[in-house]
């Protein structure tokens, strides 16, 4: 039974990889408490193991009288004597026995075995506490394994791994079986274990991938100084060479876009603006919200604001689909930055476009509605503005924007 109980346990050293020590160690602690139910609190005992072996050894001393009054800390000069006295011990001295399992009875035995699954499951918890605690910013690989409302399950190492439902890329699919890389977030301690989560919405995640694909940011050369991130719509990271002869962005977008082309798809196409940093914040926020042209731009570095002047046809570009462009741009230069829109001169556009030949994209209801309101061209329409173009009957102010925005656009088009 000895030998049974330590290979359980020397298996469990192997794949768990616990220390050796420390398990034998747990095992003389639950034994010892085995030895005091039995012959109580006062008892002298020593327990040895040798895991090599796959041996236990028990060992009770007690004091050899006449009458016994304490039976845990002492014995019948009598009950040595049936035991075998090969040494000739004699009253007064200390008697050693070695106690065999099968002494403790059953229900101790397995009381003591509920203890020692007990203890061993604490310790795997505290280590893989450990071990991913210590991994917290790293990119882990794993399993999906099953994939729930909120969240995914991960296996990784055969540990359960949490990717929350906020810590995902929107729109991106999980299935079960499916391969996926994430980076360690946090580590809690719950009464279940351990709840790791991991993220691949994270900034960290975007900054691990562009060492990971990019040797001169994990060598140091370049230097990533910013990261603002809307994970699956789009992201701005500003980087900074520290070697004058690279090209800090075109090192990161590698040959032909191969490098960042390679993250774009772990994002699940999110796409990634490299910029390259600069301590001048007008430089650096005019990098942040190009291509547009600007007219002018003003900066408070006190209060941290900016205001920025451009042309009417260049506001869109500026705020970007659903204002993610200014929002990332403002993320990443710390700057809050306001957009004063100017109407362009009729006379700097180049070429015009009939109304009629905007059928198409604004559609004929719109065309008809804006010539029976005496606009021939869409140089015309812009000219006159937002609020003109509520005024007439049948476009409210949301269809208004919608129109000057198809018709910026247009000329944009043209212009590239």
């Amino acid at each position: 039974m000895n030998t049974e109980i330590v290979e359980s346990f020397s298996q469990m050293v192997r794949e768990k990889s616990l220390d050796k020590d420390v398990l034998a160690g747990i095992i003389e602690e639950i034994f010892g408490l085995m030895v005091k139910k039995k012959y109580g609190l006062e008892a002298k005992y020593d327990v040895v193991v040798n895991m090599d072996k796959g041996d236990i050894e028990i060992f009770l001393e007690r004091s050899i009288v006449d009458e016994v009054v304490d039976p845990a800390t002492q014995i019948s000069i009598e009950e040595v004597n049936e035991k075998g006295n090969d040494d000739g011990l004699e009253v007064g001295e200390d008697y050693v026995e070695k106690l065999q399992l099968k002494d403790f009875g059953r229900r101790l035995i397995n009381l003591a075995r509920q203890s020692l699954n007990q203890k061993i499951r604490e310790i795997e918890k505290d280590l893989i506490y450990g071990e991913y605690g210590e991994m917290i910013g790293e990119i882990v690989v794993g399993d999906i394994y099953q994939v729930r409302r909120n969240d995914v399950l991960v296996n990784h190492n055969k540990n359960e791994l949490l990717l929350p439902r906020i810590e995902q890329i929107p729109r991106e699919k999980y299935r079960k079986g499916d391969t996926v890389r994430a980076v360690v977030k946090d580590v809690k301690k719950t009464q279940n274990g351990p709840l790791i989560i991991i993220s691949r919405a994270d900034n960290l995640f975007l900054r691990r991938l562009f060492e990971i694909e990019i040797p001169e940011i994990y060598d140091g050369v370049i230097e990533i100084r910013g990261i603002a991130r809307e994970p699956g719509e789009r992201a701005k990271v500003a980087v900074e060479s520290n070697d004058t002869r690279i090209d800090a962005v075109g090192a990161c977008v590698g040959m032909k876009g191969v490098r960042i082309h390679a993250i774009v798809r772990e994002l699940n196409n999110e796409n990634i603006d490299v910029i390259s940093y600069s301590e001048d914040p007008v430089v650096f926020i005019q990098r942040c919200i190009a291509p547009a042209k600007l007219k002018q731009i003003e900066i408070d570095e006190d209060e941290k604001k900016c205001t920025v002047t451009a042309d009417s046809d260049q506001v869109s570009l500026i705020v970007g689909r659903n204002g993610v462009n200014i929002r990332l741009a403002m993320k990443l230069t710390g700057y809050d930055i306001e957009v004063i829109r100017v109407e362009k001169p009729l006379e700097e556009y180049d070429e015009d476009v009939e109304l009629p030949e905007l059928r198409e994209e604004l559609g004929s209801d719109i065309v008809d509605l804006l010539i029976n309101n005496n606009f021939e061209t869409a140089v015309e329409v812009l000219k006159a503005g937002l609020d003109k173009l509520k005024e007439i009957e049948g476009i409210d102010e949301a269809k208004a924007k919608e129109i000057i925005e198809i018709l910026e656009n247009q000329f944009e088009e043209e212009e590239d």
